[in-house]
């Protein structure tokens, strides 16, 4: 038995040495497009962009990396060059799904993390792509979502490929949790329209368990680089209407507060860039209001000191001095904000 399974994985090994050769071409083999275009319809016509995805986690390390560099190029081929996705993303996303949630699941073992993340850092450029990942929710019972099936305005249950991430970033070991970061940074950065989107109609689900899971964890690495994504969101203007609603909440102020007594100075400074979304906000919520009198004292003697060894970043201590002319001008007691029509937080079930 251990002859014929060592067997079988030499043949698959020189098989997809084989074929990274056709991609690539070398010296000793010259690949032509016409043996290119050959391999690619091959692929998609026997279902193999499905088997290696799905058998990537077995596979011996060098045919891993052959798979990593086939697969890679097989998303990048354009036959024609011309507007629009390539063939084989094209493919993906209305027949076979299953191929991108395959990928995601590489991120279940430690041995193929690292490939999966480099052809899922291709993929995830795409709209089509990044949007089967936050839309997935499927399961052992039920096939990966089509394109055409994506009902945007549908909440999320929490149980698709999406919200696995946040256990591999929070629980993986370093290396896995470092290629799942990578992949979850870029889905919620590149494709800012969708994003907005996606996080107003699960902002409750998404914030629940960002704070819960990564702002919380117990790596340091996670932590402030979970810190630091999430300054970038609340900062993007596409996310306006998340921002605000994300500002409104005197549970997320707290919460942020608490960042800037860390004992680890990056996280305190990037929750620093958290904490001034709230103070420079000009409608600030009647329950933020109250958490900042009621410790104005204490911020006005704490922030002048803050990080004050950082004498060579003067836009810190320009952003420094200006939180403190804001909360030296609050009133003594809260104010209902008077929101305008373009500044009143819309996302969906923000203050559940």
């Amino acid at each position: 038995m251990g002859f014929t399974r060592v067997t079988q994985e030499d043949d698959i090994s020189k098989q997809l040495a084989q074929m990274k050769l056709i991609t690539q071409g070398t010296p000793e083999m010259d690949s032509t497009p016409a043996l290119v275009r050959s391999l690619f319809d091959s692929m998609l016509r026997e279902d193999l962009l499905f088997q290696l995805a799905h058998s990537i986690r077995k596979l011996p390390f060098e045919a891993r990396k052959d798979t990593q560099t086939i697969v890679t190029h097989i998303l990048r081929y354009k036959p024609n060059s011309g507007p629009g996705d390539p063939p084989a993303i094209d493919y993906i996303v209305h027949q076979r799904p299953e191929v991108i949630i395959e990928l995601c699941r590489g991120f279940e073992d430690p041995h193929s993390a690292l490939s999966c993340a480099s052809i899922l850092k291709e993929a995830v450029k795409s709209d089509v792509i990044a949007a089967l990942i936050l839309y997935d929710q499927s399961n052992e019972y039920e096939p990966a979502v089509r394109l055409k099936d994506i009902n945007a305005e549908q909440p999320q249950t929490g149980k698709g490929i999406f919200w696995r991430f946040f256990e591999w970033i929070d629980r993986g070991s370093f290396e896995v949790s470092a290629d799942a970061f990578a992949i979850f940074r870029d889905l919620l950065t590149r494709h800012k329209t969708l994003v907005a989107s996606y996080l107003s109609a699960n902002y409750s689900l998404f914030f629940g368990r960002y704070h819960q899971i990564l702002i919380q964890s117990d790596s340091y690495v996670t932590k402030r680089q979970s810190i630091k994504l999430l300054g970038e969101i609340l900062l993007d203007r596409t996310n306006y209407n998340v921002m605000t609603a994300y500002v409104d909440s005197g549970d997320h102020l707290k919460a942020c507060m608490n960042l800037l007594r860390d004992d680890r100075k990056m996280v305190q400074y990037e929750g620093f860039h958290v904490f001034k979304v709230f103070v420079a906000n000009p409608n600030k919520s009647v329950a933020v209001q109250r958490i900042l009198i009621n410790n104005r004292d204490r911020l006005l003697k704490f922030l002048p000191k803050f990080l004050e060894d950082r004498t060579d970043d003067d836009q810190f201590t320009d952003e420094k001095a200006f939180l403190v002319r804001q909360i030296e001008l609050l009133p003594s007691e809260p104010i209902e904000p008077s929101y305008s029509s373009t500044s009143r937080p819309s996302v969906n079930a923000a203050a559940a």
